[in-house]
């Protein structure tokens, strides 16, 4: 499938209008619309209407309304459990595409069903309609993750799963409202019926236009036995510990907004004494907060898989999770919660949108699907410890309140614990915040950095912060090659560490070391990495650039790879920089426009420290 351009300056939402990804978008739309709908119609005839729906002769006669509506959430999750590895690898197997179409007829007969077992008030077909939904949910969660990929280019994921996000809240705050109040009608049956049976045959006229999506792994051998392949999709991505990390911060995600969308009944009833219309008003608030943050991603990351905002969002879920409870005790204000809430979400969005992207990034394009149905499986389980736990602690006496700043108190222990395991978050946030703080960074060539294999980034060296800057431009990680004393810097060398760059010496203070820093270039360039140093050696000062040591003519006679010359420019004047009395004016350095430029790529045998030199200086211009 042909991809788009993915450049930098197309909005998200252009997307939108171009048939490699509207179709999937509504396709997947009306379906999470139509779970929601089944599924919260289902809760409300049950709750109100429970004699009818049981029937005196049913099995489910005297069963209790909430012991129903927990069955019927049990068995839509259940399919998770089993058959989400399974569907890994049929996903995997087959056309995409072809799948995604099987699935939706399905979901037509499945509401088929759900529509005879609506008019006829059989709880019993409902029941088995909600499970089947399940399946076919089960079935479709790793297509509708692993086809992004093949969709779209990669300067695009981020936006493109910043839509799916977006549009899959939307569609379950829709699906959950119309099911509710379609149920409360009079004729509520009838019209829950025929509106789901209405919505499925329109997800299925839309997956007929989503194109053809080669298959991953087409010899895959499928092996039925969901135990033992579960195990060996854990076992893969516990291979790959960010990718690990990030689908048990998904999970966690799952946990937290279970948990919070679970107390809304009871925040709206006996905290800000509230009816039946309160309920949905803090669903539809929470839900556009996390549509709004997802969708603010892409121009936040610079349409590039920014994980730097992973614990931005964790930051910010804990902070209105936990204002969310001041501002409930003693007396509720109601716009501060409502605030809280639509911040909340608004958080999450930044939190989970780029632990998405970075999964379909890193993972092999074989095992895409296979890695989803893990991180499906894993999302199901923490979801029912969500519930488990909120159970424990109503039974202990724990009130709503108290419950919602409990998961806040959680979501800060379990960011720093991931944080602590895969630093790379945090080292990227600092990143991010450095550019969108201190700096205004403009940036121009960015399309000559190869999407893969090696290179070798020479620049001008400005600033102590030179490397964050160009790394935090830079779709592709860098191995930064670096002053030994730069390195060893407190804080920025909590960085250097994390992103593996190579300390080196000059040879009359540490020849070893010096050798050493050859040898790992010569690694980091033979695996495929990009490279980045500084050839002037030391930081000006004066502004002005210095000559290019020889070092690089010895790196590329070991490793002739491409060189990219790249400038920058007003960091001179910035906080970071050598310049004398810069600090007794620290506060007009804020937020100060830099820029970054790239030119085009110079081969190994034309290279010379000379011509580099002169690259890097016309790049530059005239500004320092």
């Amino acid at each position: 499938m042909e991809r788009g351009s993915g450049e930098a300056t197309r909005s998200q939402f252009t997307l939108l209008a171009q048939r490699r990804f509207a179709p999937f978008f509504w396709t997947q739309f009306f379906g999470a619309f139509n779970d929601n709908l089944l599924k919260n119609a289902l809760v409300v005839l049950v709750t109100y209407h429970a004699a009818r729906f049981a029937g005196e002769s049913s099995l489910f006669h005297g069963v209790e309304s909430g012991v129903l509506v927990n069955l019927a959430a049990g068995l839509f999750i259940l399919p998770y459990v089993v058959l989400s590895a399974t569907a890994g690898q049929i996903a995997d197997k087959f056309d995409r595409s072809r799948l995604i179409r099987g699935l939706k007829a399905f979901e037509v007969l499945v509401m088929g069903l759900a529509a005879v077992g609506l008019v006829a008030a059989n709880l019993g077909l409902l029941l088995a309609a909600l499970f089947l939904l399940g399946v076919q949910a089960a079935l479709f969660g790793p297509v509708k993750y692993a086809i992004l990929p093949q969709m779209l280019h990669e300067t695009e994921l981020v936006g493109g799963n910043a839509l799916v996000e977006s549009g899959t809240f939307v569609a379950i705050l829709a699906g959950t409202l119309a099911g509710g109040t379609l149920a409360s009608l009079q004729a509520g049956p009838a019209a829950a019926a025929a509106s789901g049976l209405a919505v499925a045959l329109a997800g299925l006229a839309a997956s007929w236009l989503v194109p053809r999506a080669a298959p991953a792994d087409p010899g895959l051998v499928i092996d039925l036995n969901p135990v033992r392949e579960t195990w060996r999709n854990f076992l893969a991505i516990r291979g790959n510990s960010a990718v690990y990390r990030s689908i048990l911060g998904i999970s966690w995600f799952w946990l937290y907004g279970a948990l919070f969308l679970s107390q809304f009944p009871d925040l709206a009833k006996n905290v800000l004494r509230g009816d039946e219309t309160q309920v949905s008003a803090l669903l539809a608030i929470f839900s556009v907060g996390v549509g709004v943050g997802s969708l603010l991603c892409e121009k936040l990351s610079g349409h590039k898989v920014e994980i730097g905002l992973v614990p931005f969002g964790s930051i910010g879920m804990t902070i209105f999770g936990v204002d969310l409870y001041f501002a409930s005790t003693p007396e509720p204000q109601h716009l501060r919660i409502y605030a809280d809430l639509l911040l909340s979400g608004a958080f999450g969005g930044f939190f989970i949108v780029p632990l998405y992207a970075l999964i379909q990034s890193r993972t092999p394009k074989t095992h895409v699907s296979r890695v989803v149905a893990g991180n499906n499986i894993l999302n199901a389980l923490f979801m029912v410890l969500g519930a488990a736990a909120a159970i424990v602690m109503i039974k202990a006496g724990f009130s709503v309140v108290e419950i919602l700043l409990a998961a806040a108190a959680m979501n800060a222990i379990v960011a720093v614990y991931i944080y602590t395991l895969v630093p790379e978050f945090l080292a990227r946030f600092l990143v991010w915040m450095l550019i969108h703080t201190v700096y205004r960074l403009r940036k121009s060539g960015l399309e000559q950095v190869p999407e893969e294999g090696p290179a070798v980034l020479v620049c001008n060296h400005v600033s102590y912060v030179d490397a964050l800057v160009i790394t935090a431009a830079c779709r592709r990680p860098i191995r930064w090659v670096m002053d030994h004393r730069i390195f060893r810097i407190p804080v920025l060398s909590f960085f250097f560490r994390t992103v593996r760059a190579i300390p080196i010496a000059p040879a009359r203070e540490d020849a070893d070391a010096l050798q050493s820093a050859y040898d790992a270039i010569a690694k980091a360039l033979a695996d495929g990495e990009l490279v980045g140093l500084f050839p002037e050696g030391r930081l000006t000062r004066d502004g002005e650039m210095g000559p290019f040591r020889p070092g690089i003519a010895q790196i590329l006679a070991r490793s002739p790879v491409p060189v990219l010359p790249m400038a920058l420019s007003g960091l001179w004047h910035s906080l970071f920089s050598r310049q004398p009395g810069r600090l007794r004016r620290a506060g007009h350095l804020l937020y100060r426009k830099v820029a970054l430029a790239i030119g085009a790529p110079v081969a190994p045998e034309s290279a010379t420290p000379e011509k580099l030199h002169a690259a890097v200086l016309q790049l530059r211009g005239e500004s320092r």
